[in-house]
């Protein structure tokens, strides 16, 4: 798949899901979900101040089922009862709305009525490129705030699992950092080169990750041909690895707000899909959030990767 709209088409034959909204008082939320539901995708349980939801609705001409708000003024108190439906399995997905990350985060990943699954966690931005012809998926720019090199293996793979939902058998993986030569005064490009002889040593699984790469000579085969940086990844990425949080939350922002782009964010690695998007996105992106955690339904982990003693 190259677009959100073939992601739609695909989703056409997949039974209907139901959406749990934390703190849904957010009117592109509102959009995003009523849209849903009149493509009979999705359903939702909206879960904030009912007083705000409806009044958010009424003024941008939005019509809601007014027994699917569940009254809960508080953020807080809200979050937690949005995961507690998804891990009762009342609701299937479940949806960020007008609240901070951090403690949208902290209801996730709560250890007794949280969606953990014993696996890391991490947060991928899937970007729709009309310059590339295809999906490119960043990671992790909205959760994990320094990984190690432990962490990146667990990233890499959920973003490799997101990556087979939309048909890329066999994504190509660049780790990515300011420059694409190792160098000891950068950690981020040392941890790159790493993971690059760990995939040619067979350790993922025989995915193909190598780095490391600048941004320019990870996804465009001139850059890439102009430096002199050959191999099956240099300027054909599917998935972009980036160094921290920063880099991966401001290459998404840029996406959206320097090219108009379309991009859909999601958590992997949970019990249950998790839209996860800025409250600064628009309803469109929030939609195709939507359609890619329904797409997440079929997603199947079967990889593994061995760094140290540790089994992935």
């Amino acid at each position: 798949m190259t677009s959100f709209k073939q992601v739609f088409e695909k989703i056409k034959s997949h039974p209907k899901k139901q959406i749990s909204v934390a703190a849904a008082q957010d009117p592109t939320v509102l959009e995003a979900v009523t849209k849903a539901k009149e493509l009979d995708i999705a359903d939702y349980i909206l879960v904030g101040d009912k007083k705000e939801i409806i009044k958010t609705a009424e003024s941008n001409g939005l019509k809601l089922e007014e027994n699917k708000i569940y009254n809960e003024p508080n953020d807080l108190n809200a979050i937690k009862k949005a995961v507690k439906l998804v891990s009762e399995n009342r609701a299937d997905i479940l949806m960020k709305g007008m609240v901070h990350t951090d403690d949208f985060l902290r209801g996730v990943l709560d250890k007794k009525a949280g969606l953990r699954s014993g696996k890391l966690m991490s947060h991928v931005n899937v970007l729709e490129s009309s310059a590339l012809n295809r999906m490119l998926f960043v990671t992790d720019g909205a959760m994990n705030i320094a990984p190690d090199i432990d962490a990146k293996c667990s990233i890499i793979l959920n973003a490799i699992y997101l990556a087979n939902i939309f048909s890329i058998n066999d994504p190509k993986v660049a780790v990515t950092t300011a420059v694409e030569l190792a160098n000891p005064k950068m950690p981020s490009t040392l941890d790159a080169a790493v993971l690059a002889k760990m995939s040619q040593r067979g350790q993922f699984s025989g995915k193909i990750i190598d780095g490391p790469f600048a941004l320019d000579n990870a996804i465009n085969p001139w850059a890439a041909a102009h430096k002199g940086i050959k191999g099956p990844v240099a300027g054909q990425a599917d998935i972009i690895v980036v160094p921290s949080i920063e880099a991966g939350s401001m290459l998404a922002k840029a996406h959206v707000y320097l090219t108009n782009g379309s991009l859909a964010g999601v958590l992997v690695g949970a019990r249950a899909p998790v839209v996860l998007t800025s409250r600064a996105d628009t309803a469109q992106s929030k939609l195709n959030s939507i359609a890619t955690a329904i797409l997440m339904a079929d997603m199947h982990r079967a990889l593994t990767t061995k760094f140290g003693k540790v089994h992935y």
